[in-house]
């Protein structure tokens, strides 16, 4: 399609929150290399805002307990 719709924005923006919000209830804690794998594929999928993790106490949320981890799994990620 070429022309919005009428009413219609002519463009959005995505905010990705599946590597936080997402995994933060899964049962199981998703090592951070999968996180950090997930992350980039949003990325390269063309995802430029993409929320990657929360600094929480462990105890509260076990699946962010990698936040430092998996930040500096991906400092080499363009954009950031």
């Amino acid at each position: 399609m070429s022309q919005a719709l009428p009413g219609l924005p002519a463009r959005v923006e995505v905010y990705e929150v599946g590597p936080r919000d997402g995994l933060q209830n899964e049962k199981i804690v998703i090592p951070a290399e999968v996180k950090a794998e997930f992350v980039r594929r949003l990325h390269a999928a063309g995802l430029t805002t993409i929320e990657l993790t929360s600094f929480v106490p462990p105890s509260w949320v076990p699946q962010l307990a990698d936040a430092e981890e998996l930040l500096t799994l991906l400092a080499d990620l363009p954009g950031r």
